[in-house]
């Protein structure tokens, strides 16, 4: 389990309008962070674990790293293949851009997922696994 990650984008403003429309979709929230970030968790009351986003570049950034450049893979566990969908559309709806389409993965047993990339790049997955896959 996670306490937090993140990652930097190059239009918080595109971003945040990418991320509330996935939050909205997977039951979670969007919290504001200041300036420069916002958080995604399940609320402002229970934020952790949570995914921060923002345009400030971090302290431990290796040279050279810039938003975008080294991509980020993200997996938010759904309850159901349906959350699993409307993700999907909400993504595409707000920007994203498809990187697997909503279905079963050859492999991975009972699981349900679908990708997308975010207006930067970063291919983020909603999934569900075990028997709400079937």
């Amino acid at each position: 389990m996670l306490d937090h990650t993140g990652f930097v984008v190059i239009d918080l403003g595109r971003s945040r309008r990418f991320y509330d429309a996935i939050a909205k979709a997977l039951g979670l929230a969007t919290i504001d962070n200041g300036e420069e970030s916002f958080l995604l968790g399940r609320s402002a009351e229970q934020p952790i674990p949570y995914l921060w986003i923002g345009t400030s570049k971090p302290s431990y950034w290796a040279k050279g790293s810039s938003a975008g450049l080294n991509q980020t893979h993200i997996a938010f566990s759904a309850p159901s293949k349906a959350v699993v969908d409307e993700f999907y559309r909400a993504a595409l709806a707000a920007g994203g851009r498809d990187n697997g389409k909503p279905g079963p993965r050859v492999g991975a047993g009972q699981y349900y997922g679908a990708f997308v990339l975010d207006p930067d790049g970063n291919n983020i997955e909603a999934c569900v696994r075990g028997s709400n896959a079937r």
